[in-house]
């Protein structure tokens, strides 16, 4: 009688395992996190007892932006779930969410641009727009590629936490102790850990190439 020998799981495994499975997930919810915690310090003073009003279009860029940040949770929850069909079907819905927070998103910035030079006489404000347009442009082009590659999984998810984490600008700039300048650091901070996960995943691959192709 033989006994086959049974390779004990390794350790430092599980931790990439997790981050393959959970990863895009737990990105999403920390997005969101930014996201709430970010603008908690100023919706209240700037738009829900304003003074004076705002236009309504920052009302409706209240709702749509947040949107986004829940769909993609719901995403990442349903390829988590492994209910890809759903969510290839819901990603058209997402393609119209997106190009919803694209114009809601450049009509609000010319509205509060206005808004800001003639109500509240602000000569300075239009030399903002091209901060409020280059995020804009962070979340519109690789959501295009994203698109354009779904049906490669690594690809699209890479492109849509990049997309994403474009529109937490705003949220990172609404952290008190955070200077405006340095605002986009945080957005860096969330690819970052995209990075360090795409390290992690190869990690494997390569040593078994190093292994294989050592003489």
């Amino acid at each position: 009688m033989t006994t086959t020998p049974t390779a004990l799981p390794r350790q430092h495994a599980r931790p990439a395992t997790f981050l393959r499975q959970y990863f895009y997930l737990c990105m999403s919810l920390l997005i969101a996190v930014v996201a709430v915690y970010g603008f908690s310090h100023t919706i209240g003073q700037n738009l829900l007892h304003a003074s004076p009003i705002p236009p309504f279009i920052l009302t409706i860029h209240a709702f749509v932006f947040p949107g986004w940040v829940l769909f993609f949770i719901l995403q990442s929850a349903l390829v988590r779930s492994r209910n890809v069909r759903l969510h290839r079907t819901l990603g058209w819905f997402g393609v119209a969410l997106a190009v919803g927070v694209l114009v809601i998103g450049y009509l609000t910035a010319i509205g509060m641009d206005r808004f800001f030079m003639q109500r509240l006489h602000d000569a300075e404000i239009p030399a903002f727009l091209i901060i409020q347009l280059m995020d804009l442009s962070c979340f519109a082009i690789p959501f295009a590629l994203a698109i354009y590659w779904r049906r490669r999984p690594e690809f699209h998810r890479r492109l849509m936490l990049i997309a994403s984490s474009g529109l937490t600008d705003a949220a990172w700039a609404r952290f008190p102790l955070i200077p405006l300048a340095y605002s986009p650091a945080g957005v860096d901070l969330l690819l970052f850990l995209g990075i360090v996960r795409g390290a992690i995943d190869i990690a494997p691959h390569n040593r078994y190439l190093g292994r294989q192709f050592t003489p």
